[in-house]
Parts: structure tokens; sequence; C-alpha cells
């Protein structure tokens, strides 16, 4: 049950002011506050547009995985994709913040945590298909922890499908083809900001014709490492300070935008 103490993510967890971001074009959202995360839900699509969480990776603790998804009681149900878009079909319900990461603190804070982000609200369907690239996914947290282990080994995670207009409709929800994660650290003795951004396409993987969800079991995931000035355009998100904290080289105003493909953690660009 949802619980009106939660203080939700924390602007000033990394010693830097760090907003949420947000969408622009000033689409309305609501905020949902969880445990070390927050949730801005578009009500229109029913999926988040942006999740934002607190990492503290000095003190997760590996707590035994419980927790029933659920529909969130502050949000008319109309507004949330809950389990009827994913019955009888291929679809995952893919956290957005994942149910490690703000499990953290005491034994009973990261239980309740953990628990928490199984509300429908930090959902959106994935391709049940399992591959090395959506494992890559699942894992870029930690990767980033790993590097950031010289700091204080904190990291804020932003996260969430990119709701594009032409989404393919299935079930009254449009499915989203990608999706988005920006993570963000910085020094504890006062450095700058750094942060890496990263996109998921499951295009090869939905197909809604006649709508029917299939999942194609011939094409895959594919996780590139991308500017964060991408990440910004390709949502409609206004990330603020994490674009100009970008860890790839900036490219020349001539030549276009590389993404990096991902096959593995080495692949990732950390500066």
């Amino acid at each position: 049950m949802a619980d009106a103490t939660w203080s939700g993510y924390d602007p000033g967890f990394l010693g830097i002011p760090l907003p949420i971001p947000r969408p622009l074009g000033g689409t309305a959202v609501r905020g949902l506050a969880y445990p070390r995360f927050t949730v801005l839900l578009d009500p229109h699509r029913r999926l988040a547009a942006v999740t934002a969480v607190n990492i503290d990776g000095a003190s997760l603790r590996d707590v035994p995985r419980t927790g029933e998804w659920q529909l969130d009681p502050r949000v008319p149900a109309a507004e949330q994709t809950g389990p009827a878009v994913y019955a009888d079909n291929d679809l995952d319900r893919g956290h957005l913040v994942r149910r490690r990461d703000p499990g953290w603190g005491t034994a009973a804070e990261a239980r309740e945590a953990t628990e928490a982000t199984f509300f429908y609200t930090n959902a959106a369907p994935q391709a049940g298909a399992f591959n090395q690239s959506k494992e890559l996914w699942l894992g870029l947290e930690d990767h980033v922890l790993a590097y950031a282990d010289t700091t204080d080994q904190r990291i804020s995670v932003f996260t969430a499908p990119v709701l594009a207009p032409d989404d393919p409709p299935y079930r009254g929800v449009g499915i989203p083809r990608r999706f988005f994660k920006v993570a963000a650290w910085a020094p504890s003795d006062g450095g700058r900001l750094e942060a890496a951004g990263f996109v998921l396409d499951q295009s090869e993987l939905i197909d809604t014709a006649q709508g029917i969800m299939t999942v194609s079991r011939l094409g895959g995931f594919r996780t590139f490492q991308v500017p964060i000035a991408d990440v910004e355009t390709l949502a409609g998100i206004d990330l603020g300070p994490l674009v100009e904290a970008d860890v790839l080289a900036p490219t020349p105003a001539a030549r276009p935008a590389v993404w990096r493909p991902l096959s593995a953690p080495s692949d990732i660009e950390l500066g």
C-alpha cells in the first residue's frame, strides 16, 4: 500500500543540485513519491515519462525478492498500464526503477523500498525474449556504481520509456519501442557532475499487427551509449545539467553524433 510519508527522489543526494528531468513542452504529469525514488506518470500514455532513483552503493542490501505487482491507489486505474496489458502474451512487466536500486539502509528500509518498485506505475511493457543486450541493460547501474567506487558510491539514475506518438497501439496502450537511462555521479570532494546516457531499442521485437501482440524471436534488443543531448531530443525530456555533464566527448557540429553499440560493460565509456 502506498504511504504518504514516502520521501521520493532527493535532488541533493549527490551533493550537487540535480532536479528531476521533466517533459519538454509542458506535458502534464503526476508526481508520485516512493521510498528513494519518484515516478512522473503521464496519465494520457498511462506510463512513466520519467523515473528518478537515488542509489547508495555503499549500503545496498541483498534482500529477498518480495512484493506483488499492484496498481497505485493514489492514481485512477484508467491512468495506469495494469495487468490486462500483460496477460496472455510475450510482454514482461519491465521494472523502470530496478527492484534492487532503492534497497539500501536498514533491512526494513531496504525491504519497503524494493517492494515499492512493484507498483504498475514503475513498469513498462518489454518484450519477453531475453538476450545479452537486455542483460547488459539490466546491469548498467551496477557497472556505473563500480566505476564510481572511487567516490562515495552514490549515483542517481533516470529511466523511462521513450513515449513516441507513433508507438504501436495494443489494448489501449502505446507499446514503447525504446527506453532511455541516464546515470549521474559526482565525487564526494565537490568535483563536477558526470553522467552517461543509454538507449535500449526493442523495435525489432514488437509487432502489434491486427491488434495481436507478438514478439519476434529473430530480432533482438539493441543497447547503445548515446550522447545525453540525443536522449533529451529523442525522449522529449529536459535533462538540464545532465547534458553538460556527459562523459562522452562532444561531437563536432559538422559530424553526426555517434551511438555506441554495447555488447559488454567493457564497451561503456565513463571518462
